[in-house]
């Protein structure tokens, strides 16, 4: 006889058995004046849920002591004994294919190739005013690039610029300002990227602070007469 065979037998007995229970209750119920529909209903009930559980509890599959599991079953590697490559073991990849060599000189050569440096637009003074600048020659670019600005040795008609009306520029950054030849407005507005990456990197103290606050756009206001919101606040002896 099967397992199948065997298994068959035993729920239909679990189920047998559930039903006889069932038509117990339902008498039970029909002697308690429950009524036919509710007698049948309990015992319908109960035949269902005792059937479940004799079935479960008598008919589930238990298994076999002894049998092996799937691992168990691998032939076990005696120790010096090289194992054998399984058929379907995959392949190793194959080597990929080295890029032709003119692609890879073509690289660097790209990568080398110089970008175009933005240059701001200078701010120029009046033809008569520059002939009056004693200009100084600009010192060498410094290692770290850029090229130092024209600088004046004296301010214009004796009288500086109030330098401090542009928002960064403090009295000890205009003193050093003074030091390197910077007096007037336009100056600053006429710097180009070059000249502002010089001031950037020997403002000593002050590194950055050029381009971190937009020195040649405030320049380029008050050097044409225009205020800023700084610059106002200067004038009426709100900072310093």
């Amino acid at each position: 006889m099967t397992d199948v065979t065997m298994q068959d037998g035993c729920t239909r007995k679990c189920w047998i058995s559930a039903a006889l229970i069932g038509l117990v209750v339902a008498l039970f119920a029909l002697s308690g004046h429950k009524g036919i529909v509710a007698a049948l209903l309990l015992g319908l009930l109960a035949t269902g849920l005792l059937g479940a559980l004799f079935t479960w509890m008598a008919c589930a599959p238990v298994p076999r002591l002894g049998e092996r599991s799937p691992t168990s079953r691998l032939t076990p590697v005696v120790e010096g004994e090289v194992p054998s490559v399984p058929e379907h073991a995959p392949s190793a990849p194959a080597p990929l294919m080295a890029a032709p060599a003119a692609s890879e000189a073509a690289r660097p050569a790209a990568s080398e190739a110089p970008k175009p440096e933005p240059v701001a637009a200078k701010v120029e003074t009046p033809a008569a005013e520059r002939a009056k600048e004693p200009a100084v020659a600009p010192a060498a670019a410094e290692e770290t690039g850029g090229s130092q600005p024209v600088a004046l040795a004296q301010p214009r008609s004796g009288a500086a610029d109030n330098l401090k009306e542009i928002k960064g520029v403090g009295p000890k950054l205009e003193q050093l300002l003074h030091e390197l030849g910077i007096y007037h407005f336009d100056q600053i507005a006429g710097w180009n990227a070059a000249e502002v990456g010089w001031m950037d990197e020997n403002l000593k103290g002050f590194r950055g602070r050029v381009s971190r606050d937009d020195w040649v756009g405030q320049a380029r206001i008050l050097a044409a007469g225009g205020e800023t919101e700084f610059s106002k606040r200067v004038e009426d002896g709100e900072v310093y």
